[in-house]
């Protein structure tokens, strides 16, 4: 018997345990996923949550109910991969040998990384919402807040889903709107980048809506402190943003595991083969979402078309066949743009976003690069997706894992 071993149960893990689960045979392969937590959340949710636009129930989930039964879950924390030995040990000291390996660990916040951040006001007048616990504590907050100064801030790239602060500050602008306390709230995004997006075209669309929004941008700041006495946010080259209510994305980092098993570079990413997912350093490990060091957005989509393609590698490793390079780095995101609108994008490694259809050729339904409310349904639509269909490795139809140029202005 040969032993695939997933680290990790999150939206990458998960969905790997799901496609294999099918293709390998159960009597020559066991497959085991390892993960500490018991919960699994939904995490585009965590943007809607200091809202109320969901409620907590419907950003989690038993995460064991959606591991095939066929699959043995081992519910434990990781302490170190041996990639010399082939094992896996965990926290009780309990080692697991590998024939296999695929590392779905994905990403963390670190805001312990930048000084002042996590200090006594976090999650008082400093919130996150990349994790349950800062959305929730953030939807507390909005609900008594009166209004004053906003800023929406990101630390540094990069980060779980790209568009999220873009979104989180066009949503804040509906949202208080809709309590009728816009003008008593000073919104302002600040940005390590030279605009709003990584992405030039898109930072172009997404512009015109921070201004629409009444939005203050400022660009070009790499954080070096938070000065939580004095409610401001300090950079290197000592320019002071104020704030009265902080919303940041902290550093992003790849899992502590990485570090204690050498695997990781210097923010605990996997280096690993863009166009494969094969790891780097080693060729019987594996990497998928956002625990890689890929040039491609840390997105359910991304690693939802990365699982496609891994899982025929796999099958191609065990039939000691060549690897397909075809990952693309193709990434497929709906940006909230408040008030029951939404964006739709559609890019890849050297393709920027484009304007067309999607996802039939001059039929849509949906717009790329504009706003529409069909867009906005399609993203709410996104969670019944989630729950239903991508995490448990099901094909969602009409969508390619490469990015299709069909009905597109292509650059």
């Amino acid at each position: 018997m040969k032993n695939l071993v997933i680290l990790g149960a999150g939206t990458a893990g998960t969905m790997m345990a799901n496609h294999l689960v099918s293709k390998l045979k159960i009597d020559t392969w066991k497959i085991t996923i390892i993960d500490q937590y018991k919960t699994h959340y939904y995490q585009p949710g965590f943007l809607f949550l200091p809202f109320d636009i969901y409620t907590t129930k419907q950003v989690k989930k038993n995460g064991k109910k959606f591991i095939p039964k066929a699959v043995t879950y081992i519910q434990e924390k990781i302490e170190q991969i041996v990639p010399d030995k082939n094992e896996v040990l965990l926290e009780s000291n309990k080692k697991l040998q590998y024939d296999i390996l695929i590392i779905a660990t994905g990403t963390k916040i670190a805001p312990e990384e930048t000084e002042g951040m996590k200090g006594p006001m976090w999650h008082k007048n400093i919130f996150d919402f990349y994790t349950y616990e800062g959305a929730k504590a953030l939807r507390n907050k909005f609900r008594e807040w009166e209004g004053g100064k906003l800023v929406i801030h990101i630390t540094e790239m990069p980060i779980k889903c790209p568009v999220a602060p873009l979104e989180f500050a066009f949503l804040a602008d509906s949202y208080f709107k809709n309590k009728g306390i816009r003008d008593q709230v000073d919104i302002t995004f600040v940005t390590p980048l030279d605009g709003a997006f990584t992405k030039p075209k898109a930072t172009k669309a997404l512009h015109y809506l921070l201004e629409e929004k009444n939005i203050k941008e400022v660009t070009d700041f790499n954080i070096e402190r938070v000065d939580y006495k004095n409610h401001k946010i300090i950079d290197y080259a000592d320019t002071k943003v104020e704030y009265d209510l902080l919303v940041t994305i902290p550093t992003n980092m790849g899992d502590s595991l990485l570090e204690r098993s050498g695997l990781g570079d210097d923010l605990n990413f996997v280096p690993t083969n863009k166009a494969t997912l094969q790891t780097i350093a080693n060729k019987n490990i594996f990497a998928i979402g956002d625990c890689t060091n890929l040039p491609a957005s840390k997105a359910g989509s991304v690693a939802h078309f990365e699982a496609e393609i891994l899982t025929e590698n796999i099958l191609r490793y065990i039939r000691s066949e060549k690897l397909k390079e075809e990952f693309d780095g193709h990434a497929n995101c709906f940006i909230e743009t408040g008030n029951g609108k939404a964006l739709l994008i559609d890019f890849n490694y050297t393709q920027e976003p484009v304007e067309g259809s999607f996802p039939f050729p001059g039929v849509g339904p949906l717009s790329l690069l504009k706003e529409s409310r069909i867009n906005h349904m399609g993203k709410m639509a996104f969670k019944w997706i989630y729950w239903n269909m991508l995490i448990k490795g099901v094909h969602i139809p009409f969508v390619s894992a490469t990015m299709s140029e069909k009905g597109k202005k292509l650059n």
